[in-house]
């Protein structure tokens, strides 16, 4: 009968390891599921912060929208905040360029850009740019700035006479037909 006690105790001490294991692992899941909860709960507070600032600025610069949660439900089906409403933010950071309004009125990174650009002596393009606003000359770094003179365009900040060649906006008089 020696053998069979010896048979169960072998099981148990592999069934003891087993354990252990899963103990272990376990107590590495709970530590990862608390920071993301830590992380998650940084993230809910810091949205907060940052709606309450937003709300308090001026209208031209922040607009609030209510959107009722089952719309917000169903774009997240596993939200937090399933049952209540959400505010939604949106935030121009290139206002319409406006009469009397100057380069001030821009964020820094768009400001630079203008100031390239008016001080050219003629059309630039956005490669010209980057290196001039202290960017690597980089691909990724050229088409960003690509997009935020593209941006300044539609906004009335710039023009595009030719395709990627950017000028200071002239601006029209509001009796001219082709007024921004």
């Amino acid at each position: 009968m020696g053998s069979l006690f010896e048979e169960l105790e072998a099981r148990e001490a592999t069934a003891r390891v087993r354990v252990e294991e899963l103990e272990a692992e376990l107590a590495g899941l709970s530590g990862r599921l608390e920071e993301a909860q830590k992380a998650l709960e940084r993230l809910r507070i810091t949205r907060e912060t940052v709606a309450e600032m937003l709300a308090e600025l001026a209208p031209e610069v922040a607009a609030v929208t209510v959107v009722p949660a089952q719309a917000v439900a169903d774009e997240r089906a596993a939200s937090a905040y399933a049952g209540a409403e959400r505010r939604v933010i949106e935030v121009l950071t290139v206002p319409k360029w406006q009469p009397g309004m100057g380069a001030d009125a821009l964020p820094r990174e768009y400001r630079d850009i203008v100031e390239v650009v008016a001080d050219a002596p003629g059309p630039v393009r956005a490669k010209q740019i980057v290196p001039r606003i202290g960017l690597p000359a980089e691909t990724g770094k050229i088409e960003g700035t690509r997009a935020k003179l593209k941006r300044l365009v539609e906004r009335g900040w710039l023009d595009e006479g030719a395709p990627g060649l950017f000028t200071p906006a002239r601006h029209r008089t509001a009796a001219s037909p082709n007024s921004l």
